[in-house]
């Protein structure tokens, strides 16, 4: 416990949070509100998932009445991104897209957008997203510890993520954890892995 704040597992009641946390963060860690016009398109993509697919891999931090931070992460990015293409965005995909959400929306429709050339080192990925109360409390810090902690139970060797270079404050962050940058799979280092 920190403050007030605590790390407990996801539970399904979670999910608007998820959506919440994940738009108000969606702008290299800036409220991405104002940028879709769909207030769920980004969790569709980015957070939601995660944790359908796989909740035991999916934690939030709680300030007693919601969540406001969380980690997600699956062990194999292979598995998840076939049941992403072929059962989750088919069902959430929106129709028509509208200009503001198109790049989005073409993105996600790429099975092999998450199949980055170091994938097979690097099966495993997790998306982070903490609102400012819960942040600078090293509550990121034991998110992370807690999910490689998961993801070593079950024998996955490494990591990745992806940041949005703009967003340097993660940048140092994932730093400080040890992630390098995987230039093979983006020469600008914004995807980084660990080594667990």
């Amino acid at each position: 416990m920190t403050g007030s704040l605590i790390i407990r597992p996801f539970e399904p009641a979670d999910e608007a949070d998820l959506v919440d946390i994940c738009l108000r963060t969606g702008a290299a860690g800036e409220d991405a509100s104002h940028l879709y016009a769909s207030p769920t398109l980004l969790a569709d993509v980015y957070a939601t998932p995660y944790a359908r697919h796989d909740p035991s891999l999916a934690l939030v931090v709680d300030n007693g009445r919601r969540a406001v931070g969380y980690v997600l992460a699956t062990a194999d990015t292979r598995a998840f991104a076939q049941w992403f293409s072929g059962t989750w965005w088919p069902s959430v995909r929106p129709d028509p897209v509208v200009p503001s959400d198109a790049a989005l929306v073409t993105s996600a429709d790429d099975p092999e957008r998450m199949l980055l050339a170091d994938v097979d080192r690097y099966p495993a990925h997790l998306h982070i997203d903490l609102l400012p109360e819960a942040q600078g409390r090293g509550l990121g810090r034991r998110l992370m510890g807690q999910t490689f902690d998961r993801l070593r139970e079950r024998r996955v060797p490494a990591v990745y993520l992806a940041l949005d270079p703009a967003n340097t404050g993660a940048g140092v962050f994932y730093e400080r954890l040890g992630f390098t940058p995987l230039l093979t799979s983006n020469p600008n280092g914004s995807v980084r892995g660990l080594d667990l």
